[in-house]
């Protein structure tokens, strides 16, 4: 497959899997964005390994992987947005937060080590 069906097959589809994080971020009430050239990237990394479609949600997860852990602490996050690097170098996604909502600590939920 080439990059350009990649990206549509990411993209694209009702249920692709882009929609589906999206979703799963719009349920903590945080807009997940991917701008063109961490998509791209996506499917570069995809062809590199030879993986087809396939291979699009494993990267996509460890791209996500840190924000998915920290939003549901963090009520004032509003929205993240992937960038290339992001995924080329694993760098942080740009975060935009409302500081007017305050953060609340994390609970105990009773688990004892």
């Amino acid at each position: 497959m080439d990059k350009e069906t990649l990206i549509r097959i990411m993209t694209e589809p009702k249920n692709s899997i882009i929609r589906q994080y999206e979703a799963l971020f719009k349920m903590d009430g945080v807009d997940l964005m991917f701008d063109k050239a961490a998509l791209n990237k996506i499917a570069e990394l995809t062809i590199e390994r030879k993986t087809g479609a396939r291979g699009l949600r494993s990267i996509i997860e460890k791209v996500l992987q840190a924000p998915m852990f920290e939003i549901p602490s963090d009520p004032t996050i509003q929205s993240v947005l992937i960038t290339e690097n992001c995924v080329r170098n694993g760098e942080k996604p740009h975060v935009v937060r409302d500081s007017s909502k305050p953060r609340q600590p994390i609970r105990n939920a009773g688990v004892t080590l």
